[in-house]
């Protein structure tokens, strides 16, 4: 049904420094055919498929008569197709969906206890960012449609996520989407849980009763779309109320697979500057941190806000480690590198792991109860704790997979 008061809509963005994007304006005619109008900057190569996906489009959503002014900046199909389809909803009431052929490898699950060291945040409605951010190896990509998308963009952003989870290259990361806040997000569901995410961040949560409508409503979508793979929940605590709460938070589900802390709206809630040393933040992480454990979850870190300063970025790692935290956000490519190294055991960790896990087989084979070493007694935990920093220093290639081998010779 096309709506009665609007006959043109626009989508995109053009103008200087835009790329890899593209314009879109839309207006719905009574006669005259489709009128097609193109300003691009790559129509020699790839002006005629362009023209082609479009009229397709059109032609898809049973548009017969209408004027389009197409402004290219080098954007790829799914770009093109998010746009257009995003201007076409505005005009036409239907169900109806264009969806990119989804990539094989952006069908595959997660785990709930995969490492989460890094995670990326891409605004939602830049596809100039998304395309090449996986080459930089965080563990997971955040296609924000929150606080990275204006309140006039969130419309076209939702199209757009929706086709970059089907037709992006992720390089291996997970494929993660936060949602905006409330009755907004509930419906930005809709555009991801049946295209391949596969972990939803879900913004300010102050109760566990949000988690449970949200969780309700992925299971709603899985049935739907008789969908196999489990979507994880990570939800944001963002005020003093959230933290008050975050154990009943960190088990609201049993799809939470992690709980993160956003410390610039949270100092924002209680009225004081965040520092760079933090101490004003202490009891709101350490809380989050017990909690997680406490809920057999992970712990996730906020941002470090200054991507200039590698300096103070390590030093942040290195004590978001000694509190508990399994990992953090950042904002730029470049504080990958600097989070996965300092979150990676050190040689002394993976020495003093070595003996303790190597102190625990030999007891084992001579069938002792009591672990040792050196003049301490070990524990079963203790044992547990090297096993896990062997593991993560074999995943992370701090250490070769055959050192018990390596020890022996």
């Amino acid at each position: 049904m096309v709506s009665e008061k609007i006959k043109t809509a626009y989508a995109g963005n053009k103008g200087t420094g835009v790329r890899s994007d593209c314009f879109i304006e839309l207006e719905l005619t009574n006669s005259g055919g489709i009128q097609f109008e193109m300003n691009s900057k790559v129509e020699v190569m790839f002006g005629k498929s362009n023209k082609k996906l479009v009229l397709d489009i059109l032609g898809f959503f049973n548009i017969e008569h209408a004027h389009i002014q197409f402004v290219d900046s080098g954007a790829l199909p799914f770009v093109i197709a998010a746009r257009l389809e995003a201007a076409i909803k505005v005009l036409i009431d239907t169900e109806k969906g264009f969806l990119i052929e989804i990539q094989k490898e952006n069908k595959l699950p997660s785990k709930k206890e995969q490492h989460r060291f890094s995670r990326l945040y891409l605004p939602g409605n830049s596809p100039s960012l998304m395309l090449n951010a996986g080459i930089h190896k965080p563990n997971g990509l955040i296609l924000d449609l929150e606080d990275a998308v204006a309140p006039d963009k969130k419309h076209d952003a939702r199209f757009l996520v929706r086709n970059a989870l089907r037709s992006l290259n992720f390089y291996g990361a997970e494929r993660m989407v936060r949602i905006n806040q409330g009755e907004r997000g509930l419906e930005d569901l809709d555009y991801v849980v049946p295209h391949g995410v596969n972990l939803i961040l879900v913004p300010k949560v102050e109760t566990p009763e949000l988690l449970i409508v949200v969780d309700e409503k992925i299971k709603q979508l899985k049935a739907k779309y008789n969908l196999k793979n489990m979507v994880w929940l990570m939800p944001i605590i963002e005020s003093a109320k959230g933290v008050m709460n975050a154990y009943s938070i960190a088990t609201a589900a049993d799809s939470i697979s992690s709980l993160a802390i956003g410390l610039e709206d949270y100092t924002a809630d209680l009225g004081v500057r965040r520092t760079a040393e933090a101490t004003e933040s202490f009891f709101a992480r350490t809380t989050l941190v017990n909690a997680a454990v406490a809920a057999g979850i992970q712990a996730i870190d906020s941002v470090f806000s200054d991507v200039s300063d590698m300096e103070g970025l390590e030093q942040n790692v290195q004590v978001s480690k000694s509190l508990g935290f399994n990992g953090m956000g950042c904002i730029h490519p470049r504080q990958i590198r600097v989070i996965h190294d300092n979150f990676a055991p050190d040689k002394i960790e993976i020495d003093k792991a070595k003996r303790i896990y190597l102190a625990f087989l030999n007891a084992k084979s001579k069938g002792l109860g009591v672990v040792s070493l050196g003049t301490k007694m070990i524990d079963a935990p203790v044992v547990k704790r090297a096993e896990k920093v062997i593991q993560l220093a074999v995943d992370m290639g701090k250490l070769n997979k055959d050192w018990q081998e390596e020890t022996k010779n």
